[in-house]
């Protein structure tokens, strides 16, 4: 089975009944987690760039009001979906404590030991995407969570471009991080490309596919090209469960649906259909 994690971003626009239909919409469409982000953009930017870029300072306006995570958590709870959020400053580990079923550290956090320690001391489930990093990097971010108590970190290939053209998905390093950590490993996606997300399950194995998701085209991030729609998203999960449901059990035996055909079979002794068992007593249909 294949988890698929909702990603609201900044797509929920600083409104909780928006915030909240964004997990009725996740839960409808097949998801099994929903995660939201938060930050405090005087605790993500250097004073140096928050001094110098009006853009920066700007999205003050995408930040989550902490008072809708215990809200949001209850919503994810009622809709039979996990409740996870990416703290993007080491107060927000504790905050967000008593109400997500696992962490998310994003990619551009992944080189904090500091925040990737405080995650794994809750005893919290962690996920780390790995956009941008080298293995040794890596390789670094998974001890510091093993060796704060997180002993199997789930992490993501990612490709930080948003949107990520197909070309540069390179989804055969998701062999190369679970060759390189042991640790199961999935996808995060910004390519918006179906093709992509059933190869990273089907051909690479994908444990998790993460995604970015915008209820309607009105969200802060929908602009720039890498947020799926509801009902894209639930058209492509439910073909990958279809695929996997396919898989079987690897017997090689007739099943159900064959059954009445085997008595059909060319029989040995003369080659002629059906087998000579039943030609005598067989009647045809009305």
């Amino acid at each position: 089975m294949t988890t698929f994690i909702a990603e609201v971003s900044s797509n929920h626009n600083r409104d909780l009944a928006r915030s909240l239909a964004f997990i009725d919409a996740a839960a409808g469409a097949g998801c099994r987690a929903v995660k939201f982000q938060l930050f405090k953009i005087d605790q993500l930017f250097s004073p140096e760039i928050l001094e110098r870029s009006e853009k920066h300072r700007k999205r003050k306006e995408w930040e989550l009001p902490l008072e809708f995570i215990p809200q949001l958590a209850q919503r994810c709870r009622e809709m039979g979906v996990d409740f996870s959020c990416t703290p993007f400053y080491l107060d927000a580990v504790a905050e967000l404590e008593p109400y997500v079923a696992f962490y998310k550290i994003a990619s551009y956090e992944l080189l904090w030991d500091d925040l990737l320690a405080a995650c794994a001391r809750t005893g919290k489930p962690v996920i780390l995407s790995t956009g941008m990093a080298t293995i040794p990097e890596i390789k670094h971010a998974v001890e510091v969570l093993r060796s704060n108590g997180c002993q199997e970190p789930t992490l993501l290939h990612c490709t930080s471009a948003y949107p990520t053209p197909c070309g540069e998905a390179n989804l055969a390093a998701i062999k190369t991080l679970r060759q390189a950590t042991g640790c199961p490993v999935g996808w995060s996606d910004h390519t918006l490309e179906p093709a992509v997300i059933h190869r990273a399950v089907h051909r690479w194995g994908a444990r998790v596919i993460e995604f970015h998701l915008d209820l309607d085209g009105t969200g802060d991030e929908f602009a720039a090209g890498h947020c799926w729609l509801p009902e894209q998203i639930s058209a492509v999960i439910s073909d990958v469960e279809k695929g996997l449901m396919a898989d079987g059990n690897g017997i090689k035996e007739p099943v159900p649906s064959e059954l009445p055909d085997r008595l059909w079979r060319a029989d040995p002794s003369d080659g002629l259909r059906p087998m000579k068992e039943i030609r005598e007593q067989w009647q045809a249909s009305l």
